[in-house]
């Protein structure tokens, strides 16, 4: 049964409007030596001029692979094996090779997550965007070379000129990721394919690109589809959304309708994980959606996210098929529910059992006036002889089962920070004392196991952190050995057992390599890791960005768990300000090696701002319809930590910069209350008659927004 939304569309007096795109009855497979691998079943989506459509849900749900299936790029054991893509009213899959090459990045472009997979490394910028006009438009190069500039332009690019003569490693990640997007639309495609092209990009410049996708819709009348695991991207940019689950389509509708009124249980569980401004970790915290993604050859008889559901029925909902099902009786809105009508859905979610917030206690960790800087040699390539002042005069402390957050665009210096912090590198000036024991100028080697031990990490990437050739229990056991915890091997092994007990894994894991976990479970070994020594600190530097929303909300909960259990004191480093607002007790926010404000975390997210702090939250993207942001979006780029700005460092970025003194004279430092701090020149009536960047929308605004 084709399942796709019927829906009228705003130029249909003119008539009938072919759909730019249309799966219908979509079904994909990848064939292994294991045999059929189903990885996308029965999906359906139409696509009308000028829409942007969202596919979101959590790895593995068949999102990119609806991408690949669409770009007839699935390689040689992928294959549709069902329904139809129909591009301009022509299958897609029946085309011939010579028909898709010239389809290809003229009428259908791709944008993907990481923009060096689209870039050669050794052809210029501009030799590049002006291969696709040589190729699809046949043009002169000169007249594609000047083509390409302009497009560069479009897409607000700084200094068009030079990054059309720079290679791609010579410019940054939010400039490489506007020069695909550049090439994508040189040829003024119909259709624009987005995969999760900002996940690996700061917010200020996610928020740019952002603008810029919603600017390209509306002047070219492209239709988008937008592939992402961030909901709150999604509402900002698109119209229409689809859920996947396990390779199916569960909900899908308008975008404001679909926030505002879910019809789907594993929606629900979606929006009951993020860290929307409602969300408190004390009397209103995340809740994990149980239980694990089926693996596509296991699939459950019936719905598929049966066993993890908590309105699941048996022998109701495992009966049979789910089809997809009107809601409201509109066929505008679908679901795949048999219970849509039987479910109260205006109920929360059940909470777990409500925590106190453990009291910090004494100051464990005292920083003054750190300094962290780096010598280039001369040279013309490493910057003759010029410094880089990675940290610059930082001064806080963090107490005992305290959360401190650090946040910024990348290359402020958190990472460096950690890197002092840890002994990986030694502090140039000031100190850092842990307890009583001073720290800044001790290198790693040179600490012994007792403050090695009371001072762990926990990593971005648990890919990398675990040895693959290693059980799970042995990498633990190694720790517990190595600082002295335990010397008895069956005392070992308790501890062991008790540290996956900590994390919520089985202790069969203790026998499993790395690779026959999930990532999420990856995570939790790297934690239980980082606990096995008994530290007094942790340093987790985005231990969270690269798991789905669910994960994430189960693994910042244990985090909290272990902190009130064990007292620990945690200095959480992140770009997701979401995140951080439902985590931390206290915020630093950095800004080329400085820090520009510091407060608790309720004054950081309320006026008086620092401009750079108003900045980042402007760009936080929020999924919830209910909140109305002010638009804030910064011009240029972050200038060179080895060149920067006489006085305050954010002045070249400013909105409210006053020339003569931002940009020459150091900036002093306002307290509007005891422990909130902002180093900026602006007056503090003007500072203190800053208006919130987010606000609740009154009813009949957001009930307009939702209808939209």
């Amino acid at each position: 049964m084709d399942q796709a939304l019927d829906r009228p569309h705003p130029s249909a007096e003119s008539g009938p409007i072919v759909p730019v795109l249309e799966c219908r009855n979509l079904s994909v497979s990848y064939y292994t030596r294991a045999g059929e691998v189903p990885a996308v079943t029965d999906f359906n989506l139409r696509l009308m001029p000028g829409e942007a459509h969202g596919l979101v849900g959590e790895s593995g749900c068949g999102k990119s692979t609806v991408a690949l299936a669409i770009m007839q790029y699935l390689g040689g054991n992928g294959r549709i094996v069902g329904g139809e893509i129909l591009f301009d009213g022509r299958d897609l899959a029946k085309m011939k090779a010579e028909d898709l090459r010239r389809i290809r990045g003229a009428e259908i472009a791709m944008v993907y997550q990481e923009p060096m997979a689209s870039l050669n490394p050794s052809m210029t910028v501009g030799a590049q965007l002006a291969e696709v006009l040589l190729y699809h438009d046949r043009l002169s190069r000169p007249t594609a070379l000047e083509r390409a500039r302009a497009m560069l332009e479009s897409v607000r690019v700084p200094d068009p000129d030079r990054i059309m003569a720079a290679y791609p490693h010579q410019i940054s990640g939010g400039q490489q990721q506007r020069v695909v997007i550049a090439m994508a639309l040189l040829s003024n495609p119909k259709l624009l394919v987005l995969d999760e092209p900002t996940t690996a990009l700061d917010v200020t410049i996610e928020a740019g690109i952002v603008e810029l996708i919603r600017e390209i819709g509306a002047a070219h009348g492209t239709s988008i589809i937008y592939i992402s695991h961030n909901l709150g991207l999604i509402l900002e940019t698109c119209d229409w959304v689809t859920v996947m689950y396990a390779g199916e389509a569960v909900e899908v509708g308008p975008v404001g309708e679909l926030f505002d009124a879910i019809r789907h249980p594993y929606t629900r569980g979606l929006f009951a994980s993020i860290p929307l401004p409602s969300a408190d970790k004390i009397s209103r915290p995340l809740v994990p959606i149980p239980g694990q993604l089926p693996l596509p050859y296991d699939r459950p008889r019936g719905c598929n996210f049966g066993p993890r559901c908590e309105f699941f029925i048996a022998g109701s909902c495992d009966s049979g098929p789910i089809p997809m099902l009107p809601v409201w009786n509109a066929e505008h809105r679908r679901s795949r529910c048999i219970r849509i009508d039987e479910i109260d859905w205006e109920r929360p979610p059940a909470p777990p059992a409500l925590q106190a917030a453990p009291p910090p206690g004494d100051i464990l960790l005292k920083v003054e006036d750190l300094s962290k800087h780096y010598e280039l040699e001369g040279g013309f390539l490493a910057g003759g002889g010029r410094t880089v002042k990675a940290n610059e005069s930082l001064t806080f402390d963090a107490r005992e089962a305290e959360t401190v957050a650090i946040v910024g665009e990348s290359g402020c210096g958190k990472s460096t920070f950690a890197k002092v912090l840890t002994g990986l590198e030694t502090a140039t000036d000031g100190s850092i004392r842990l307890g009583d024991v001073e720290l800044g100028a001790v290198p790693i080697e040179k600490r012994d196991a007792r403050t090695v031990a009371a001072l762990q990490m926990v990593f971005q990437n648990p890919f990398d952190t675990l040895n693959p050739s290693h059980s799970v229990g042995s990498q633990i056991a190694r720790v517990i050995r190595k600082f002295g915890v335990e010397r008895d091997e069956a005392k070992v092994r308790q501890r062991v057992d008790a540290l996956l007990d900590m994390v919520k894994l089985p202790r069969a894991f203790a026998r499993r390599k790395p690779r026959q976990l999930s990532g999420g479970q990856k995570q939790r070994v790297g934690i239980a890791r980082a606990f096995a020594g008994n530290p007094r600190m942790v340093i987790a530097d985005e231990p969270v960005s690269a798991l789905d929303v669910s994960v994430q909300a189960a693994v910042t909960e244990l985090l909290m768990d272990i902190q009130r259990e064990h007292r620990t004191t945690l200095i959480f480093i992140s770009h997701d300000l979401s995140i951080v607002r439902y985590l931390a007790d206290r915020i630093l926010v950095m800004y080329l090696g400085r820090i520009m404000e510091q407060g608790r975390t309720e004054e950081i997210f309320a006026p008086p701002y620092h401009p750079y702090t108003e900045a980042l939250l402007s760009a936080v993207p929020v999924a919830d319809t209910r909140i109305e942001k002010r638009k804030v979006v910064l011009s240029g780029d972050l200038p060179s930590p080895s060149d920067p700005p006489a006085g305050c460092p954010f002045s070249t970025r400013c909105p409210y910069a006053i020339p003569g003194t931002c940009d020459v004279v150091p900036p002093p430092v306002f307290e509007p209350s005891p422990g909130h701090r902002i180093l900026c020149h602006l007056a503090p009536e003007t500072l203190m008659a800053m208006k919130p960047v987010m606000s609740e929308r009154e009813p009949e605004t957001r009930a307009a927004s939702g209808s939209s």
